[in-house]
């Protein structure tokens, strides 16, 4: 089987991800060599907080009396939710190619911060559990580590 016919047929999937970029790698077997299937990015998840949210919280009154107090801006909120979105994008695609039957089944490498929010969100749109997780951050990093990794 060539590798431009293994994205084409059935597969097993290698997704490597965390909240910036998600590459897919395909292979024949469970183990052995893979190569890459396609890549998403996130030019959001890259963003400081700050860059994320529009303005600083604004002024409140209080349910009884007359004072008012300064609203509180949650910085980690959109950081957390630009991860989920991403997170929802590439849960979708993974869906979709078990559904199909492109992907006979699929191992996640994430970073530990982005390995629960990935879980979570391919549980709601893909049947099938993951043959492998790996928390550790593992973007960019070379085809025979990933594989060396993914294999044990």
């Amino acid at each position: 089987m060539t590798n431009a016919n293994l994205g084409a047929n059935k597969a097993f999937w290698v997704v490597v991800a965390d909240e910036s970029q998600a590459i897919v790698y395909a292979r024949e077997r469970k183990s052995g060599p893979m190569h890459e299937l396609f890549r998403l990015e996130n030019a959001d998840g890259r963003k400081k907080p700050g860059e994320l949210v529009s303005d600083r919280g604004g002024r409140a009154f209080d349910s009884f009396g007359t004072g008012r107090h300064a609203m509180a801006n949650e910085k980690d909120g959109p950081k957390r939710h630009v991860a989920a979105q991403f997170a929802k994008q590439i849960a979708e695609r993974i869906g979709k190619a078990v559904h199909n039957g492109r992907c006979r089944g699929y191992a996640l490498v994430a970073a530990p911060r982005f390995l629960g929010v990935l879980r979570d969100a391919v549980a709601t749109t893909c049947h099938v559990e993951p043959y492998k997780t790996v928390a550790k951050e593992m973007v960019g990093k070379d085809t025979n580590v990933l594989q060396k990794l993914v294999d044990n």
